[in-house]
């Protein structure tokens, strides 16, 4: 078991995701001591994209805690691959196999542990968070897209790859639309934030004139009894329950916490989960699995990547840094 790390030890995280791009300088014990973010070029080219991350960077590297920062944590939208310290998020179209941790080291000089969204969100919650005390749990991101990260046995189970747990892409409707990882019916096409606003539309959600068409959106007209907005929200948990009953029959589950944007709209989506889950997990040893929503909220994606980073920070302060 990784020691426990001492609160007077300080990393850097980078939470990049389709739509922002976050960063944080991280105590030992969890508690943020810089939070920024800003907007991420999902559509812009790789360098376009990769400016976001540096701007981030640049801005924590003037608060004067950097200067005792040991590492950088980074969790990315995936699929990654930690040991080649490669990223090809599914909805950052420029980046397939960009070298995301060589090129954070080579602009701080630091070392830089890389790792899967949901893998971060799962190192954030089972170490401080909802999972905490659970040896199996699924922890879940869902957003601007759908990721997850696995607890079996009282670790954090990433995989040799660091995608264990990936289930945005794990099929809950094997006729459905193709999904831009390849597949088809796959769980983010139905769960994800854009989803979430498509079936809104199709339903007959209109937004008020001037409101931009996102989830937050419509779970504001679904606080308000817009029906489609409603029937939305419920569509989207009935196809989460499917994908989390699925991961149960395989590894057996007991909790499952969800984070992410979307869920940041709370009984909206949580309930409707919670109701549906038992339609799906008929087997005895997948019933009464706990439904949490995450302790960390937007802050998870650092905390879990900070908690990586003090798990592999150095023994020696690193030369040559500016």
């Amino acid at each position: 078991m990784a020691a426990v790390p001492s609160p007077s030890q300080v990393v850097a995280a980078v939470d990049l995701g389709g739509t922002k791009t976050a960063g944080a300088i991280v105590t030992g014990g969890g508690e943020l001591l810089a939070r920024t973010e800003r907007p991420t070029a999902a559509g812009g080219d790789a360098e376009a994209v990769f400016a976001g991350v540096a701007g981030v960077l640049d801005e924590l590297a003037r608060h004067p805690a950097w200067p005792v920062v040991t590492a950088v944590g980074v969790g990315s939208a995936g699929p990654v691959d930690t040991a080649a310290g490669t990223v090809s998020p599914v909805n950052i179209p420029s980046w397939r196999g960009f070298p995301l941790a060589r090129r954070i080291a080579e602009r701080t000089a630091l070392p830089v542990r890389l790792l899967g969204d949901g893998v971060a969100l799962a190192e954030a919650e089972h170490w401080l968070g909802a999972a905490a005390g659970y040896r199996d749990a699924l922890c879940m991101v869902v957003s601007t897209g759908v990721g997850g990260g696995l607890v079996l046995g009282g670790r954090v189970h990433p995989g040799p790859s660091g995608n264990a747990g990936h289930i945005g892409h794990l099929s809950v409707q094997w006729d459905g639309e193709p999904c831009p990882c390849g597949g088809h019916g796959c769980l983010e096409g139905l769960a994800s934030g854009p989803a979430i606003v498509r079936r809104a539309l199709a339903a007959g959600w209109r937004p008020v004139d001037g409101t931009p068409r996102t989830a937050r959106a419509v779970a504001d007209a679904a606080r308000g009894g817009d029906r489609g907005a409603r029937t939305a929200f419920d569509l989207a948990a009935r196809a989460l329950a499917a994908a989390i009953a699925g991961t149960a029959a395989l590894v057996e589950l007991q909790a499952v916490v969800i984070g992410g944007g979307v869920a940041q709209s709370g009984p909206l989506l949580l309930d409707p989960l919670a109701r549906h889950l038992p339609d799906y997990a008929g087997l005895p040893f997948t019933h009464g699995i706990a439904v949490h929503p995450a302790r960390f909220g937007p802050d998870a994606g650092l905390v879990g990547a900070a908690a990586a980073a003090l798990r592999e920070r150095p023994r020696r302060e690193q030369p040559g840094r500016g």
